[in-house]
């Protein structure tokens, strides 16, 4: 597969509706950025607009990839486009109402303090089943095709269903907590955090507890799949010019799906700490265990991966032809 620089005309015709979604991100990105400067309120333990400008730029970076996969699919192309399109319907104004209720000063996710909030959180978990759907069925067509370069075929399909791992685990947020059922009057369901309220000591820029568990992280990490596999691959694309064993394409697809393993148990692990209750920044001795379990795997498979090969077929130890 040759990579080639686009212009922003270019880009934009890969899917119109994701593309525009995504300069509407860009501009809310900006907007938020100088509410984080003009805006001195604080809402659970955050500055106010610090989500929105979060969300921003998370969903300006996953339509965008959404936005340039499609155009690969030579099957079921009229069906990943509509998919793509209720992707970026869905995806709009979903975080439009996460902006919406940073400048209402109130909570986006698990308020249903009134009617008002309680009417815009469901709102929100219908747009937010939209997006699921939509990226499944992207998932499920990209299963179908046939892209020439494997390793770039493979870092799709894998990174997309990790993706769809990863949004499935932010249903776990929704869940109400022990102290929600026990309250008699209900004004939020659901929370970020495990074993300590929202709110507390976070990380920097991300807010991810420093004190008990988080959700939010395993969902990131794995919707962000999605960008970070694909993103291998072309960087493999890249350095093969460079280094003769890379020009295979089946060491590169070894690598690319012994990525693909290390991630999916990078996200295993974080979710089972999380769900422990246990942060990020303070793993006990099981986490270590088995974040080594995951990093000895990897270390492994790559070794196994560069293993010298019977020669390559014609045509199959060229490098790629990679243009930055």
């Amino acid at each position: 597969m040759t990579y080639s620089p686009v212009s922003l005309r270019q880009a934009f015709r890969w899917h119109p509706p994701l593309m525009a979604v995504a300069a509407t991100m860009a501009a809310l990105g900006v907007v938020s950025l100088v509410g984080l400067v003009v805006d001195d309120r604080i809402l659970v333990g955050a500055p106010i607009w610090l989500k929105p400008f979060k969300f921003a730029v998370s969903f300006l970076v996953y339509v965008v990839t959404l936005a340039w996969m499609i155009p690969l699919m030579t099957r079921g192309r009229r069906v990943a486009w509509w998919a793509g399109t209720l992707v970026a319907v869905t995806g709009f104004f979903e975080v439009g109402l996460i902006a919406l209720q940073a400048a209402r000063g109130q909570q986006s996710h698990f308020n249903v303090a009134t009617p008002l909030d309680a009417t815009i959180f469901g709102m929100m978990a219908a747009l937010v089943a939209g997006i699921y759907a939509g990226t499944l069925v992207l998932a499920v067509l990209l299963m179908l095709q046939r892209i020439p370069d494997r390793a770039i075929a493979w870092t799709l399909r894998l990174g997309l269903l990790i993706a769809v791992v990863g949004m499935g685990l932010g249903y776990l947020m929704v869940l109400p907590t022990p102290e929600q059922r026990a309250a008699d009057a209900v004004t939020l369901v659901g929370a970020h955090s495990v074993g300590v309220p929202d709110g507390g000591p976070g990380m920097p820029l991300t807010g991810w507890s420093t004190t008990g568990g988080d959700l939010r992280i395993p969902h990131f990490v794995g919707m962000h799949a999605l960008q970070a596999l694909p993103l291998l691959a072309i960087a493999l694309g890249v350095l093969a010019g460079r280094f003769p064993r890379l020009r295979d394409v089946r060491v590169r697809l070894r690598l690319v799906v012994t990525a693909a393993v290390a991630y999916a148990g990078l996200l295993a692990v974080v979710t089972w700490q999380a769900l422990r209750g246990q942060p990020l920044v303070h793993p006990d001795g099981a986490t270590l265990a088995a974040a080594g379990v995951v990093a000895a795997v990897t270390a492994v498979g790559v070794l196994l991966a560069l293993r010298r090969t019977a020669p390559a077929p014609s045509g199959q130890d060229e490098p790629p032809r990679v243009y930055a």
